[in-house]
């Protein structure tokens, strides 16, 4: 969910390379045509919004069910096929390190052969590669399944949201967006829980089996609801304009800042609930599957927090909701070394909130600094926080193996620190670039 409250309107990325380029250009810009003048774009009440509004709600909910439908099944996993924490973790990290390496070239296809068809196939595939995944006979092709899997649900995010920037008025696009992120919220958290008691029943294949039918459903709902766009222009592919956008953005300090700021939080986000199965079925807590599976519940401590990110921001600027973000994980985290379960409870929750506020705060900023080709800059921004997902989820696991669970809880406060060393940075450029403005303004006079 990418929009920022730090100047006079919320701005969206996602847009075709037309929208980037006269977002660019102000002077030329065509104003945007209102009701009276045709404006085809849908709004709420209007022809086709309610469909809409569902149809990408569903395809949330299949793309993060199906995305981390190993992550609470990791115990079972190691114990299917004798493997360690490490190993099994490779069934999350596979997956979010693959959707990171493709999501902006399936970005860049949306553009030529448009978001529905993009979105369409790839939940097409995703959703079938979901079904033959209970069947995996080994580890080493279940990661391959999930990996192919995570590189199919690519073609969803930045295209989502690139259909709601063209087919939805200005007005009603947060609501819009706010549907489709609470889609990827329930997506996410209900694969897991649903996905919990059905393996202390019946084992992890039956669990991600069953999330594998819940996926088709919602994906035949989608196709089926989905209106065809009636404002999408097809662009050509150009490699070259492509990588000089890609190395624009890449050059620009703050959003390089900004991207590892949400691969830093997604680090200790990925490494923390990788791990805590692992930690909640062993000793001293010994929690049944289920029960683990439910703790993902606490991702709607996240949904309040990231609905609140706005109003932090526009109270605490972005640098002072960065350093809240951090210092609600830090806390999380001491907490959660406690061993003692409500203790751990509330750490896992502070670590939510904490996770949920700072990748809000980081992802709206980059649409705000993105001048141009912000489809590209949001496709760099979730391609560096799916990293960040994989490296905190197989690192995690590595370290939970070597040092139990404080190795996966200093994981996490490493990355914290990161993210206050590159927030601090940040700060002191800002100060630096002001005082050298108002040096050239007094120089001018």
């Amino acid at each position: 969910m990418h929009w920022t409250h730090e100047s006079g309107g919320p701005t969206f990325v996602g847009m075709s390379p037309a929208s980037s380029r006269a977002a660019a250009t102000p002077a030329v810009a065509a104003p945007v045509p209102s009701p009276s003048s045709g404006d085809t774009r849908m709004s709420p009440g209007g022809p086709g919004y309610r469909r809409m509004s569902f149809a990408l709600f569903l395809a949330g909910v299949a793309t993060f069910a199906l995305l981390y439908s190993t992550q609470a099944l990791l115990p079972l996993v190691s114990a299917d096929f004798g493997a360690s924490a490490s190993a099994a973790s490779w069934t999350v990290s596979g997956a979010t390190g693959a959707l990171a390496l493709c999501v902006l070239p399936l970005s860049a296809l949306s553009e030529r052969f448009g978001r529905r068809t993009v979105m369409t196939a790839s939940l097409s595939v995703a959703v079938t590669l979901g079904l033959l995944v209970p069947f995996a006979p080994n580890l080493g092709v279940l990661i391959a399944l999930r990996a192919l899997q995570g590189a199919a649900l690519a073609g969803l995010p930045a295209s989502a949201m690139a259909y709601l920037a063209e087919e939805v008025r200005p007005k009603a696009l947060v609501a819009a967006i706010g549907l489709f992120v609470a889609g990827n919220s329930i997506g996410g958290m209900s694969g897991r829980v649903i996905g919990g008691w059905i393996a202390q029943a019946w084992g992890w294949r039956a669990a991600v089996g069953t999330i594998g039918v819940i996926a088709v459903v919602c994906a035949i709902a989608f196709r089926m609801l989905l209106p065809a766009p009636r404002n999408f222009t097809p662009g050509s592919l150009r490699p070259r304009a492509l990588a000089r956008t890609v190395g624009g953005h890449l050059a620009n300090p703050l959003l390089r800042r900004l991207y590892v700021i949400g691969a830093l939080f997604m680090t200790v986000f990925g490494a923390v609930y990788t791990v805590i199965g692992y930690r909640l079925t062993a000793a001293p807590f010994s929690l049944p599957q289920g029960v683990v599976g439910s703790i993902f519940l606490i991702y709607l401590v996240g949904t309040a927090s990231s609905a609140a990110a706005g109003k932090l921001v526009a109270r605490l600027g972005r640098r002072g909701t960065l350093y809240l973000a951090a210092g609600t994980t830090t806390a999380g985290l001491l907490l959660a070394l406690v061993p003692q379960l409500l203790v751990v409870l509330l750490g896992l929750m502070l670590i939510t909130a904490g996770f949920f506020a700072g990748h809000a705060t980081a992802s709206s900023s980059v649409s705000h600094t993105a001048t141009h080709g912000r489809a590209q800059a949001s496709a760099l921004y979730q391609s560096a926080y799916y990293i960040g997902s994989s490296v905190g989820s197989a690192v995690g696991a590595v370290a939970f193996h070597a040092a139990g669970w404080g190795g996966t809880v200093a994981l996490g406060f490493v990355a914290v620190l990161g993210v206050v060393s590159i927030t601090v940075w940040g700060t002191y450029a800002a100060r630096a670039t002001a005082r050298g403005t108002v040096r050239g303004a007094a120089h001018a006079h």
